[in-house]
């Protein structure tokens, strides 16, 4: 790891705008027409704007690096980097920026739809660039964008750790592997997994992570470490259940605040789904990510004695 840095947490890719739209249930039977309360938002905040907005919360110097468009969503990101403070290194994507449709149920659940026109395989991040922000980092945390895989042998060459979210990866489409494969800290949903625990295995067995960790909704995360796969008991919200965006993307950062300060994975998965919890009561129509104060009292962590 870099320890003479400028930047804790480098986030690569995940830059992108949502087109949030409450419906009724889901899955949404098909009918003419529905009308929607309570209405329908765009915002800024896609995987990587809100792993960056949760790291820079939990007070750890973020940086974030991605390709965004010249137009009215480009705007939207650029704005909401600059109103919160957070570095945001943009490069030209002449496709325009990333856009997703999300559809959101009573309960919370979420369905997304993402507009494929808007990156290509073809895309790349310079590799000085990342080369050069990779040097001035402790760590980089990789959305799995088809620019960010190509920018995986530069972060290692850097000496920055590096970690990744698969999210509902099936355990055998070959497109994650090389994310899972070059990573120290995985993260995974089981909303796909025939078998957690086997594919858990396999991303240590075949790669180089220390830690993997499969996040389980409200039934907690199971955490691989030293052979040894242990439970990470689920958190009761402080508030009621409006939305599971952005809730994969809170667990990783409250995780990796505890892991780049030293703490015990015991403690960082706690951090983890503590901040995952807060991230459920927040409307998917905002973007906020839960305070270092709340989240050391919420996690039963004494003052001072957080990472």
């Amino acid at each position: 790891m870099n320890t003479d840095t400028g930047i804790d947490v480098l986030v690569l890719g995940g830059a992108g705008v949502d087109t949030v739209v409450h419906v009724p249930e889901l899955p949404l039977p098909f009918a003419d027409s529905y009308m929607i309360r309570p209405g329908i938002v765009t915002r800024a905040g896609q995987s990587g704007d809100f792993v960056a907005l949760g790291t820079h919360a939990l007070g750890l110097r973020t940086h974030h690096l991605d390709m965004i468009g010249d137009d009215p969503e480009g705007d939207l990101v650029r704005a909401l980097h600059r109103d919160r403070g957070i570095p945001f290194t943009e490069v030209r994507q002449p496709r325009g920026t990333k856009r997703a449709v999300n559809l959101v149920g009573p309960d919370g659940r979420r369905l997304s739809l993402y507009d494929d026109t808007r990156a290509g395989a073809s895309d790349r991040l310079p590799e000085d660039v990342v080369r050069d922000l990779a040097r001035a980092s402790r760590h980089a945390h990789v959305v799995i964008t088809h620019p960010c895989a190509q920018a995986l042998p530069a972060l290692r060459e850097a000496g920055a750790t590096i970690s990744t979210d698969l999210h509902n990866w099936d355990g055998v489409n070959p497109y994650h592997e090389p994310f899972a494969h070059e990573a120290d800290l995985v993260f995974v949903s089981t909303t796909a997994l025939a078998d957690p625990e086997r594919t858990m295995r396999g991303i240590v067995e075949r790669g180089r992570a220390r830690a993997v960790v499969a996040t389980a909704g409200s039934e907690g995360a199971y955490l691989l470490a030293d052979g040894e796969l242990t439970h990470i008991p689920a958190v009761a919200p402080p508030a009621p259940v409006v939305d599971s965006n952005g809730a994969g993307d809170a667990f990783a950062a409250g995780f990796l605040y505890g892991w780049l300060g030293g703490e015990p994975l015991e403690r960082c998965g706690r951090f983890g789904a503590v901040a995952g919890a807060h991230a459920c009561t927040v409307p998917s129509t905002r973007t906020e990510a839960i305070r270092l104060a709340d989240l050391l009292d919420r996690a039963g962590v004494p003052a001072g004695d957080g990472a």
